[in-house]
């Protein structure tokens, strides 16, 4: 069974950092892109970021380019996101997903809450 288990979230100050964990479980995950999606409130789900198989490329939606950063760590089966210079608009659930053929997986998601 595909796991998705996200952590790291909380409460943050403008301007602040978080860093966002996804463990994964399974599957074979050195095998399949990875993406961080978030979700607002009273909004539909919209794509952050995804990297490919071996960490080699990356893609950021424009409204968090240059502030956010994505990783794997492949050997321990982990994904990152890398939160710099948070914006109260970067307020959401945070959710990691992997699609495997046509089925589409998120973990639980994880709160971050930008405000002063």
């Amino acid at each position: 069974e595909v796991q998705l288990v996200e952590s790291g979230g909380g409460l943050v100050q403008p301007g602040g950092s978080l860093r966002l964990s996804c463990a994964a479980s399974g599957f074979t995950f050195r095998s399949y892109a990875m993406s961080w999606v978030r979700q607002a409130p009273g909004k539909g789900l919209e794509w952050v970021s995804t990297i490919n198989w071996g960490g080699t490329g990356t893609n950021y939606a424009n409204s968090v380019k240059g502030r956010f950063t994505i990783s794997r760590d492949n050997a321990k089966n982990m994904l990152y996101l890398q939160m710099n210079s948070l914006k109260p608009e970067d307020t959401a659930v945070y959710y990691c997903r992997v699609q495997i053929t046509t089925q589409i997986t998120h973990g639980q998601g994880t709160q971050v809450t930008v405000s002063s």
